[in-house]
């Protein structure tokens, strides 16, 4: 079974400047490959390359050099255009359109008509949670509304491997786990996810790999459990009606103290230690314990460190 998305040696240059212009690499020499039925997160800070592949992908723009393959199939296949969805990072649409008069559209687009078009529109728009907003106006929703929009365009037609840029921008939290809950459905049903994100925890949620792009390079790629050491680095313990002379009782087992306000406090200690003991201490004076969790890693201290290393090696 041939790979969902394979790219190799995609580079993309652009010419800058008027007078005597020069390439500028957007992208260089990425080769990748994402398993079908896999999410894969494609991470990076800003400028890094990820919109420029996700658009070379879809054709949007053509590579200075390199080649990529969806399903098996070269990128501009048409079958393959029919077995794709796509969000861009900043969808735009005609905003006289009311949501469902939008997906009726790109249902058409896809060659779907009548009842069977209806019924996709309808279900799409449930999936997003735009059902009471479907005879809205584009231009009266607000940007977190938008996108459910574009999220619902990319799903219209069931695709077998779908493009996310920055599928979270603009959603508040309850359309951010909306959408975690809807990649995770659309995974079980085998559909391929490859998404960019700025949200850390999201990718390191949903993910099964990774790849970490800086200044137009892939600096890293694999398994979020392989890149993470998930042995515990230490406790912290959010503590509720204690006194400072309390916490300040505690010395040099808590390295880290973070005042929360009118008696909580985060206290910070560290992995050789074990919780109970302080627990039953500060009960004793009257504190009331709020959470305790490990603290491990996470994907994020491991992109800062890959972005750092990346940078000083003169990336």
């Amino acid at each position: 079974m041939p790979a969902a998305i394979e790219t190799e040696g995609l580079t993309k240059d652009y010419l800058v400047g008027f007078w005597r212009p020069r390439p500028s690499r957007a992208l260089d020499a990425l080769t990748l490959q994402v398993e079908a039925g896999e999410v894969f997160g494609f991470l990076g800070p800003n400028g890094a390359g990820k919109s420029t592949a996700i658009k070379l992908l879809m054709q949007l723009i053509y590579p200075t050099s390199g080649h990529a393959r969806i399903l098996g199939r070269p990128v501009g296949d048409v079958e393959v255009r029919r077995r794709i969805g796509f969000l861009a990072e900043n969808p735009y649409y005609y905003d006289y359109l009311t949501a469902e008069e939008l997906l009726s559209y790109f249902a058409r687009l896809f060659g779907y008509s009548g009842a069977d078009a209806t019924a996709r529109v309808s279900r799409v728009l449930d999936q997003v949670g735009l059902a009471g907003h479907r005879r809205m106006r584009l231009r009266q929703l607000s940007k977190g509304l938008l996108q459910r929009v574009g999220l619902a365009q990319a799903l219209i037609n069931d695709p077998e491997v779908i493009f996310l840029d920055e599928p979270m921008s603009g959603l508040d939290p309850l359309g951010r786990r909306q959408v975690r809950d809807l990649i995770l459905t659309l995974r079980e049903r085998g559909c391929t996810v490859f998404f960019s994100s700025h949200i850390l925890s999201d990718a390191e949620t949903l993910c099964s790999r990774v790849g970490i792009m800086v200044q137009g390079r892939l600096v890293a790629s694999g398994r979020v459990s392989d890149m993470i050491a998930f042995e515990r680095k230490g406790w912290e313990l959010v503590v509720a009606n204690a006194s400072d002379e309390t916490v300040r009782a505690l010395g040099s087992r808590a390295p880290r103290v973070t005042p929360i306000g009118h008696g909580r406090f985060t206290i910070h200690l560290g992995p050789e230690l074990q919780p109970e003991a302080i627990i039953a201490e500060l009960r004793a004076t009257g504190a009331t314990l709020v959470s305790l969790n490990p603290v491990h890693e996470t994907l994020e201290d491991y992109f800062v460190q890959q972005v750092q290393a990346a940078k000083a090696r003169g990336m």
